[in-house]
C-alpha cells in the first residue's frame, strides 16, 4: 500500500477481542509493507555490521604491509558505504509508510464506527476518550507497527553477528554470544513497572483531555454562570497530576536507558581486557581484535531496537485497548432486508405515537431527556437496549466484553414507516428517509455554502430553506463579520461548531440545513428553543409552509409551534396519553396544560433576554436557560 493510494477502499474487519490481537491484525494486514521494511532493514544492519570486517582487514593489511589487501579493504568500505546510504533511506521510507498507512487504517475504522453509531457513541464512550483515540493513540499504534519490522531486522542481525563472531574468532566470539541474550533481555524485569507508570500517565492525560474538551464545549455557559475560574482550577490540578505522572514514568524509562548503556559498556570493557591479553600472548592478531571490538561496538546500534520495541509496545498496547473499546461497540440491529425507502405513516409501537404522512405532528414531553430518546427512536438511531448502560461503560449486552453484541432478539419493536420496520431497512436508505435534528446540532467549520452542501432531494433551494428558518439576520451578520466587504454571505467562513454565532443563529442555520435536505420524514427536537417568541412564530410558520405535504415531527412545548401543528400528542411516562389539536388539549388535558403553561411561564421570566435581531451574540441567551 502506497501513501498516494490512501484512503483504503475497505479498511477491513478488525480483531477487537483485545489490544494485542488488534495490533497483530494490523501487522498482518500490512504484511507486504512489513516484509519490505524488514528486507531493507536487514540490508542496512548487515551493511553496518560489515564495517568491522573491512576495518579489521585494513588494519591487518597495514600490519602486514600488503597494499593489495588494503585496496580491497578500501573498496569493501566504499561498497558498504553505498549500501548503508541506500538502505538507510529506503528503510526509513518503508517504516514511515507503514506508520502512516497503519494510522490511516485505524482512523478510517474509527470514522466508520463513528458514522455507524452516531449519537450512541458518546453515550457509551466519553467524548474526551474518543478524541484521545483518534489523535494520540493512533500515533502510538502506528509507532509500534512501523518499529516491528526494524526490530525483527535488528534481532536477526544480532544473531547473525554473534554466530559469525563465534566462527571467526571463538576465543572472543563465545563471550559475545553468551552476553548478547542477557543484554537484549536485561530490561524485561523493568518493563512491567514502566508500563504501569505509563498507563497511569495516559489515564490521567485522558481525564485532562476530557475535562478540557468539556470546558471548551461549555465555555459560553460557564461564562454565563461565572464558572470559568472553577473549571480552570480543575484543569490546572489535572494537568499537574499529568506532569507528576509523566516525570514518574520518565524516571523508569531513563533507568531502562541507563541499563542499556551500562551493561554493553561492561561487555566492551571485558572484551578489551580479555582480547588484549590474548593479543599480547600472540593467540589472536591485532586486526582480529579490532574486528571483534568494532563488531561489538556496532552491535549496540541494533541492540537499541530492543528498548524501542519495548517502549513502543508498552505505549501502544493501552492505546490499542482504547481503540478496541470504541471499535468493539455495535448496534443492536436486525438484518436489513429492505433496500428501498418505504413511505407512509410513522408509528412507534412502544409509545403509541403516530405521525400521519404529510402532516405536521407536534409531540409534548414533560421530560426533555425522554423527548430526546424518543426522537432518536423515531430515526432508528438508538434502541432502548443500547442506551440502557451508562455512558462510557461500553457494555450494553452485559457480558463484560464491551462489544454490545446483542443479537437483537430481546430488543423492543422497531419504529414502523409505512408498516415497514425501520431497522429492517438498509441503514443508508433509512437515514435518507428519516432525518433527526437533535436539540444541540453541530455546525462544522467552513463556509456557509459548504455547510449547506448536504445530500438532498433537490426540491428545496438553499434560499428557501434559509428563508423558512428566518436566517436573514444571520446572513447579514456573516456579511458584516467578513474581512472582505465584497464577499458573499454564503462564502463567509463559520468557525468550529459555529461559536462565532449566537445560540439562536446556530439553531436556525442547523434547521435550514435540515430543511434543505428535505427528507420524507423530518424529526425536530426543540427546533426553536434558543430564539425569542417573535422569531419562533415566524420559524414555525416557515417550517409549516415549506414542509407542506411532508411528514414532520416536532418535539416542543412552545404554544406558538403547537398551535400550528395539525396534530399534537402528549407523551407521559413513555406512553402517548392524549392526542388532539393544541386548543383541544388545553381544554381537556390537565397534564398537557401543566407542561405548556410551565413553558409559557418560563418565557415570561425577565432574565430570558430575547435574541438580538441583528444577530449579535449575548451572554444571557435563551439557549443558556434551555
Amino acid at each position: 500500500m502506497h501513501i498516494r493510494d490512501l484512503p483504503y477502499p475497505d479498511p477491513g474487519d478488525p480483531d477487537v477481542r483485545s489490544g494485542p490481537r488488534f495490533l497483530l491484525w494490523l501487522g498482518r494486514n500490512q504484511l507486504r509493507g512489513q516484509v519490505k521494511a524488514l528486507l531493507w532493514g536487514l540490508l542496512h544492519q548487515c551493511s553496518i555490521a560489515g564495517y568491522p570486517l573491512a576495518v579489521g582487514l585494513a588494519v591487518q593489511a597495514v600490519v602486514d604491509r600488503s597494499g593489495s589487501r588494503l585496496a580491497l579493504a578500501g573498496a569493501l568500505t566504499a561498497l558498504l558505504g553505498v549500501a548503508t546510504a541506500v538502505s538507510d533511506a529506503m528503510v526509513h521510507r518503508s517504516a514511515v509508510t507503514n506508520w502512516i498507512t497503519a494510522a490511516a487504517r485505524v482512523q478510517q475504522l474509527l470514522a466508520r464506527k463513528t458514522a455507524e453509531l452516531g449519537s450512541l457513541l458518546t453515550r457509551r464512550v466519553a467524548a474526551g476518550e474518543v478524541v484521545a483515540v483518534s489523535t494520540g493513540d493512533v500515533e502510538k499504534i502506528g509507532w509500534f507497527v512501523e518499529s516491528l519490522s526494524r526490530f525483527i531486522a535488528a534481532a536477526t542481525v544480532l544473531v547473525v553477528i554473534s554466530v559469525g563472531l563465534v566462527v571467526y574468532l571463538p576465543s572472543l566470539g563465545v563471550l559475545v554470544a553468551i552476553a548478547m541474550p542477557f543484554l537484549a533481555l536485561s530490561v524485561l524485569p523493568l518493563l512491567p513497572r514502566a508500563t504501569r507508570r505509563a498507563d497511569v500517565q495516559r489515564e490521567k492525560g485522558g481525564r485532562a483531555t476530557e475535562l478540557a474538551s468539556d470546558t471548551v464545549a461549555g465555555l459560553r455557559v460557564l461564562r454565563g454562570i461565572g464558572g470559568e475560574e472553577l473549571f480552570l482550577k480543575r484543569y490546572r490540578r489535572a494537568s499537574q497530576e499529568v506532569r507528576v505522572a509523566a516525570v514518574h514514568s520518565a524516571r523508569m524509562w531513563s533507568l531502562i536507558s541507563a541499563v542499556q548503556v551500562l551493561l554493553p559498556g561492561l561487555l566492551l570493557l571485558a572484551l578489551v581486557v580479555h582480547g588484549a591479553a590474548l593479543a599480547r600472548d600472540g593467540k589472536i592478531g591485532v586486526g582480529e581484535l579490532v574486528t571483534v571490538y568494532s563488531a561489538v561496538t556496532l552491535m549496540l546500534f541494533p541492540l537499541r531496537h530492543f528498548e524501542e520495541i519495548a517502549m513502543a509496545y508498552s505505549f501502544s498496547r493501552p492505546s490499542a485497548q482504547r481503540a478496541v473499546r470504541v471499535l468493539g461497540l455495535s448496534r443492536t440491529t436486525r438484518p436489513a432486508t429492505v433496500t428501498t425507502a418505504p413511505s407512509g405513516d410513522l408509528y412507534d409501537p412502544v409509545t403509541g405515537l403516530l405521525a400521519p404522512q404529510g402532516r405536521l405532528t407536534a409531540v409534548v414531553c414533560g421530560d426533555p431527556d425522554e423527548a430526546g430518546r424518543l426522537a432518536d427512536r423515531l430515526g432508528g438511531h438508538a434502541l432502548p437496549s443500547e442506551t440502557g448502560s451508562e455512558a462510557g461503560d461500553g457494555n450494553a449486552d452485559g457480558d463484560g466484553d464491551g462489544n454490545g453484541d446483542s443479537d437483537g432478539t430481546d430488543a423492543p419493536p422497531s419504529v414502523l414507516l409505512g408498516g415497514v420496520a425501520l431497522d429492517e431497512v438498509e441503514r443508508s436508505v433509512a437515514r435518507a428517509a428519516v432525518l433527526v435534528q437533535d436539540k444541540d446540532p453541530v455546525l462544522l467549520s467552513g463556509t456557509l455554502r459548504e455547510l449547506l452542501d448536504v445530500p438532498s432531494s433537490g426540491r428545496v433551494a438553499a434560499g428557501e430553506a434559509l428563508s423558512a428558518a428566518q436566517c436573514d439576520d444571520v446572513l447579514a451578520a456573516l456579511a458584516q463579520a467578513s474581512p472582505d466587504p465584497d464577499c458573499e454571505p454564503m462564502d463567509t467562513r463559520i468557525t468550529e461548531r459555529g461559536r462565532s454565532l449566537s445560540g439562536g443563529q446556530r439553531q436556525r442555520l442547523a434547521l435550514a440545513r435540515s430543511l434543505l435536505a428535505d427528507p420524507d420524514v423530518l424529526v425536530l427536537d426543540e427546533p426553536t428553543s434558543a430564539v425569542d417568541s417573535h422569531t419562533e412564530a415566524r420559524v414555525a410558520a416557515g417550517v409549516r409552509e415549506l414542509r407542506a405535504n411532508r411528514t414532520t415531527v416536532a418535539f416542543s412545548s412552545s404554544p406558538l409551534l403547537l398551535d400550528l401543528a395539525d396534530r399534537v400528542a402528549l407523551v407521559h411516562d413513555g406512553t402517548v396519553v392524549a392526542v388532539g389539536t393544541h386548543r383541544e388539549l388545553l381544554r381537556t388535558e390537565e397534564r398537557y396544560r401543566a407542561v405548556v403553561a410551565r413553558d409559557t411561564d418560563d418565557e415570561k421570566e425577565p432574565d430570558a433576554a430575547p435574541e438580538r435581531s441583528e444577530g449579535v451574540s449575548t451572554e444571557q441567551e435563551v439557549e443558556e436557560r434551555a
